[in-house]
């Protein structure tokens, strides 16, 4: 019943979020994407973060098995590989039979198709290595790490590129990196189960810091087990040492799979209460037994303590460095800007940019085609603005709905027509007016804050457009609109910090 009831809950939050990240149904399910551990933990939002680990610290990982995206989706991997397996094994059983019943001599060769794991030691030094890099990282504001490896922005990574695939909206960049994504991701479920989530995940090595001390989890009665290792074979975690009738806690997703394997009901989910591996019944054990796992417990905890720390003081102590770039040849380039240009909400290219994991929901999100992957090294795949294919319309608020991490506030109605995030500039040399090619005013007459207008200078047969600074907020209308080409005559320039027009 828990394993159906776990099924059930992870195929409503990984249907919930692959719509999210298609751009269906924000208003509906957009609190999943809320829920996902490393965006919030950017964003500081320590109900979120709490939550999780209370919960972790009384059920154990269900967070991995539930609400993590990516690892509802090796779960699914795994569960294409164990039916094909099983249909492959009847079918060889089958023949076998026929041979058989055929008294034929041949003596076909017999092959396992079902998917067999075994106990394997916790990787303790790559766990940890990888989580500390993850916290360099985040420290020093190296975002790409972290937008390669955590499984939030990993998974919509891989949803976007095959949608962008099929609709042929995407940039090389983010297929290329999203396939790889996915062929790595699916490769290792199919092969080694839950490795990338106990081995390589930030996240899950974060959260099994807690789970090892967990009040509810897996014990084993000896007094029942028969020591037949089918629980150990279906672990896809690795996790079950059958040869001494433990199991590694921190590494437990909480799929309930050994509980439905195991026939003499030996394994049970129950509250054990504190401690390391005391909670499992294991009539046969030694004292010394019990003298390791205190170790192996007391080691869990300095380990927790220390990684808290250490995270509570990455948080806090960010910093980031910025430069320009240039995005994807369309129609209308995108020009060479000073400051990048980052949505409204986000208070600061530099906010922005420290929070951002990358996992490309706001660029599903907005309707406006203002946000793409970026494509150069420091910033790559976080969200940049351009403006050639749309603008940013001030009366939208899709993507400071949507931004778990933080990256972009929310925004009250009304508040985002007030806030400059670029200023727009006028080219004279290229534009239509200024050269004395046609009277134009374009721009003037489609900014939306009426910042533009169109002066008659001396020497120009046709008034050409100047532009308020107090009153331009760089939603980038007018570059979207000015007929000039391949380089609009009127830019927006990016803010650094954002600030408010009277």
């Amino acid at each position: 019943m828990l394993r159906k009831i776990r099924i059930a809950l992870a195929a409503v939050f990984l249907v919930g979020i692959t719509l999210l990240f298609l751009g269906i149904g924000h208003g509906w399910w957009g609190w999943m994407a809320k829920l996902q551990f490393l965006p919030s933990a950017l964003a500081l939002n320590l109900t979120v973060i709490l939550g999780i680990l209370l919960l972790t610290f009384v059920f154990g990982r269900i967070y991995c098995s539930v609400i993590c995206p990516m690892g509802v989706f090796q779960d699914l991997v795994l569960w294409i590989r164990r039916t094909g397996g099983k249909w492959l094994q009847d079918a060889q059983t089958r023949r076998l039979k026929k041979l058989k019943e055929s008294g034929s001599a041949e003596k076909p060769k017999v092959k396992q198709f079902l998917k067999r794991f075994s106990y394997v030691k916790e990787h303790r030094w790559v766990r940890y290595g990888v989580l500390a890099l993850s916290i360099v990282s985040i420290v020093l504001s190296g975002q790409m790490l972290i937008a390669l490896i955590a499984p939030y922005s990993a998974y919509g990574r891989i949803v976007r590129s095959i949608a962008g695939a099929a609709n042929g909206s995407v940039v090389p960049a983010l297929l290329i990196t999203g396939l790889v994504t996915l062929v790595v991701i699916f490769c290792c479920a199919w092969l080694w189960g839950r490795e990338y989530c106990n081995t390589v995940c930030p996240v899950g090595t974060t959260l099994s810091l807690v789970s090892r001390f967990s009040l509810f989890r897996h014990t084993i009665d000896t007094s029942k087990c028969i020591n037949c290792g089918r629980c150990g074979k279906a672990c896809k975690a690795s996790c079950i040492d059958t040869k001494n009738h433990k199991i590694d806690y921190s590494r437990c997703v909480d799929c309930f799979d050994c509980i439905d394997n195991c026939s003499e009901g030996a394994i049970k989910y129950r509250f054990a209460g504190f401690g390391g591996q005391s909670g499992q019944k294991d009539s046969s054990a030694a004292p010394q037994n019990d003298k390791g796992a205190d170790k192996g417990a007391d080691t869990g905890r300095r380990a927790f303590l220390a990684t808290t720390a250490v995270i509570g003081t990455a948080l806090t102590a960010r910093a980031q460095h910025n430069q320009g770039g240039l995005a994807e040849v369309v129609p209308k380039q995108n020009p060479q800007r000073g400051a990048r240009l980052v949505p409204p909400g986000a208070g600061s290219v530099k906010s922005f940019y420290d929070h951002c994991t990358a996992c490309q929901l706001c660029v599903s999100a907005c309707p406006n085609g203002v946000l793409r992957p970026s494509t150069d090294f420091e910033h790559f795949l976080q969200p940049e603005m351009g403006y050639e294919n749309g603008y940013c319309r001030p009366e939208c608020n899709a993507c400071n709905q949507v931004c778990p991490a933080g990256a972009i506030r929310p925004l009250k109605p009304g508040q985002k027509q007030t806030i400059a995030i670029g200023l727009a500039h006028v080219n004279l040399e290229i534009c239509f007016a200024a050269k004395g090619e046609a009277s134009c005013g374009n721009c003037a007459y489609h900014c939306p804050s009426g910042a533009i207008r169109m002066v008659q200078q001396e020497g120009c047969a046709f008034p050409v457009p100047t532009v308020a600074e107090a009153q331009c907020i760089g939603c980038g209308a007018c570059e979207n609109l000015c007929p000039s080409r391949p380089i609009s005559a009127i830019t927006v320039r990016g803010n650094s910090v954002h600030h408010t027009n009277a």
